[in-house]
């Protein structure tokens, strides 16, 4: 359990901003009171409600042992005392989980970028599904997704799809989506109706503020070209489409999705700041091998993170050893929680463990 000092350090330090806030401070100054107190504040109210919960499970133990005390008297208080100490278990998980370290993007927007792997037509089938996917859970959860780039497969889905999704903690839900993504089913175009496996990569990058990422226009190398659909087909007679090329990390993004070469620029400045702030992330990540250890899998996109088995209608999260059999629920986007959720628990149960908590 974490010492009573660190809890009371933290019930003062609720206490002396709420002093502060009270003594009309600055504009600025009050705002960034105001911040660290709606930060802190939830925490100090589980603490307060535990030790009240401790207290009363106190009173209710001495109960059990008087002497005096009646049998009614006594099995009511063994009622309660039941109740009481899941109560305090309950509200001491909590805060222990409100001491962890919070993950600084969790608060960010995504780039989600979906990509055909192995397995051809039926490849970009599959990514087009995790699309779809993510894109029904996003409209469950209220984000909005704009598609950045897509390239679209020859009979549908996708050969690659990078979108935007903006909203409320989304990256705390998605970040552990990174990685391969393997289908098992017969294909629409198996006449034998033989199982095929096939698969696609799924990254999701937290977006990058200017602040997070200084990008030099000298160390930018950029290129326009004329948009082409499928097939090669042009979809638009202008160089509309734009290519920047990172001259320092050597990381090209491309965006042809929009008319305007000036709307297509924007949207690849974005790409290319999350994936810069991703690759420093890792950098920062690899360094600090205890964070590494402690992620949920690597992130890496060349690691086999789920199968989605349409024959068995099964889901399996490789990470955990999670198995569910209700894979249209997951697919489409509806029952994805029920695969998130355990794997975020899990995260923090590993957190937990590090910190000795």
């Amino acid at each position: 359990m974490i010492p009573a000092e660190k809890l009371d350090a933290l019930l003062t330090r609720v206490a002396e901003l709420e002093y502060r806030m009270s003594q009309n401070p600055d504009p600025q100054t009050y705002v960034r009171l105001s911040r660290d107190y709606a930060e802190l504040e939830p925490l100090a109210a589980r603490i307060t409600a535990l030790r009240k919960g401790e207290e009363e499970l106190a009173g209710v133990e001495a109960m059990l042992v008087d002497p005096s005390a009646d049998a009614e008297m006594r099995e009511l208080a063994e009622i309660e005392f039941y109740a009481l100490r899941e109560r305090v278990e309950a509200l001491a998980q909590e805060v222990r989980i409100g001491f962890l370290p919070k993950d600084v993007a969790d608060d960010r927007n995504v780039i989600l970028e979906v990509r055909a792997g192995t397995g051809g037509d039926e490849a970009a089938l599959f990514a087009g599904d995790l699309f779809r996917m993510y894109q029904r859970y996003a409209q469950l959860k209220g984000w909005k997704v704009e598609i950045v780039s897509a390239s679209e497969g020859e009979v549908g889905g996708f050969k690659e799809v990078i979108a935007s999704v903006t909203g409320d903690q989304v990256f705390a839900r998605l970040k552990f989506e990174s990685g391969v993504h393997r289908v098992q089913r017969v294909p629409e175009t198996e006449s034998g109706g033989r199982i095929h496996t096939s698969a696609a990569t799924v990254a999701v990058l937290p977006q990058a503020e200017d602040v997070d990422v200084q990008i030099n226009d000298a160390d930018l190398r950029i290129d326009t070209f004329r948009a082409s659909g499928a097939g090669g087909q042009h979809v638009n007679t202008t160089d509309s489409a734009v290519r920047i090329t990172h001259m320092p990390t050597g990381i090209v993004v491309a965006v042809q999705d929009e008319r305007s070469q000036h709307k297509n620029k924007a949207k690849a400045l974005q790409l290319l700041r999350a994936r810069i702030f991703d690759e420093e992330r890792a950098r920062l990540a690899n360094e600090r091998t205890e964070a590494r250890r402690l992620q949920v899998g690597s992130g890496d996109r060349s690691e086999r993170i789920r199968t989605y088995n349409f024959p068995q209608g099964r889901v399996t999260d490789h990470r955990i050893g999670l198995t569910l059999y209700k894979l249209p629920e997951v697919i489409s986007g509806e029952a994805l929680d029920d695969v998130i959720e355990p794997l975020a628990l899990d995260h923090q149960a590993t957190l937990l463990a590090a910190e000795g908590l």
